[in-house]
């Protein structure tokens, strides 16, 4: 009898320990939907920036019938993609921030009889199941990216494009289910109702201040990529700058098992229709030159700059008698790796910026740039300035 008196408390006690929280078993003294609404807006601003730029970046390299890519400003490209990647590193520590805050609210309870209020609970939770698995696969995979790791067997480019649109949806739909509350939320002050604080402890406030300044860090700290007088603070920056002439590389002549090149027998073919001509090294340096100040910006969100000299494609255009606005495919020496061959649209081409570069800061480019030429053009992606260039093939 004592025994069983004994044991009994403990039976009952073990089930509260093991049970579900709930929502009022959280503190909600650094909690609070004006913290939470702040936070918010941050983060949505800097994944709105995010998913504008990575559409852009998107189209740029899959262009639909509709769209023209402009070719100036020459920077644009350069400028969109780093904004791409800081303002995706940017929303990192403040998703963390928001996650934390509205975590108690995962543990509430949907009502209990049938009807609307648990059909609207059950949109509300797959919404936000929907935005909170986009937003961490498109993070973690983006920032894979840019670090050049790619631990999975899908292609990257074409699933980020389509969690991205998932994305904007499930955001589109939180923001409409919750703008009452985040409208009111921004009009009080962040530390309304706040349980008194113990000496020494993080307020509300301070905790606002904390999540600004990790955010800042972090784009300090990614920014360098594209602000070159950054890199020497950009401990995530994906390039330091370093590379052959001065300008980085993503894969080298060895990676993309380009074959020796002997410049004396080495040809370029340009072709239009039943017209081709072959163009020597020497002949091509014969030709009138151009130089130019052109980025070389990459999706990775790194870009570099540098004076580029060669030929203006529209001259080997129209050495092939094609009318002007013709479109022309670049073909690469290179045996592996995507992007063996690329387009220039009829206003790239047109564009007398865009050249057939044989030197690279007054020298001949390096075999890893690209050597004996290779396609630079103003605001393109970078896997879109074809390296090792053997041919031309042009289309009106």
């Amino acid at each position: 009898m004592t025994a069983d008196t004994r044991d009994a408390p403990a039976e009952r006690a073990r089930p509260n320990r093991l049970r579900v929280p709930w929502v009022d078993d959280f503190s909600e003294r650094l909690r609070g939907p004006e913290l939470t609404s702040r936070v918010g807006l941050w983060l949505g601003i800097t994944l709105s920036i995010t998913f504008l730029t990575g559409l852009w970046s998107h189209f740029q390299q899959d262009t639909p019938g509709w769209l023209t890519i402009p070719t100036s400003p020459y920077w644009l490209y350069r400028v969109t993609q780093g904004l791409h990647v800081i303002s995706g590193t940017a929303a990192v520590p403040l998703l963390l921030v928001k996650l934390w805050s509205v975590f108690p609210r995962l543990f509430r309870r949907p009502p209990w009889r049938p009807g609307r209020a648990q059909l609207l609970h059950l949109a509300e939770r797959v919404s936000i199941a929907l935005l909170v698995a986009s937003v961490i696969f498109q993070l973690a995979t983006g920032l894979s990216n840019a670090a050049q790791w790619y631990p999975w067997g899908f292609s990257f480019r074409s699933l980020h494009y389509a969690v991205a649109w998932v994305f904007i949806g499930s955001l589109l739909i939180h923001v409409a289910v919750k703008l009452p509350v985040i409208r009111q939320a921004l009009a009080e002050p962040v530390d309304r109702d706040e349980p008194a604080p113990p000496p020494g402890a993080l307020t509300r406030r301070g905790l606002l201040r904390v999540t600004w300044a990790a955010a800042g860090v972090a784009v300090l700290a990614t920014a360098g990529s594209t602000v070159s007088w950054l890199r020497h603070v950009s401990i995530f920056g994906v390039r330091s700058g370093d590379g052959p002439q001065g300008i980085p590389i993503n894969r080298s002549a060895a990676a993309a098992q380009v074959e020796p090149i002997d410049p004396a027998t080495w040809r370029l073919e340009v072709v239009y229709r039943d017209r081709a001509r072959e163009f020597s090294l020497d002949e091509l340096r014969a030709m009138p030159q151009a130089s130019h100040d052109l980025p070389i910006a990459c999706v990775e969100g790194w870009s570099g700059s540098g004076t580029w000299t060669g030929v203006p494609v529209a001259d080997l255009v129209a050495a092939v008698g094609a009318p002007d606005g013709s479109r022309v495919f670049a073909v690469s020496m290179q045996r592996r790796g995507g992007w063996r061959t690329s387009e220039l649209p009829g206003q790239f081409v047109a564009d007398r910026r865009t050249l057939l570069a044989l030197d690279l800061a007054g020298e001949p480019l390096a075999l890893d740039h690209g050597y004996p030429c290779r396609i630079i053009a103003p605001n393109r992606p970078g896997v879109l300035q074809t390296k090792w260039v053997r041919r031309l093939e042009v289309y009106a």
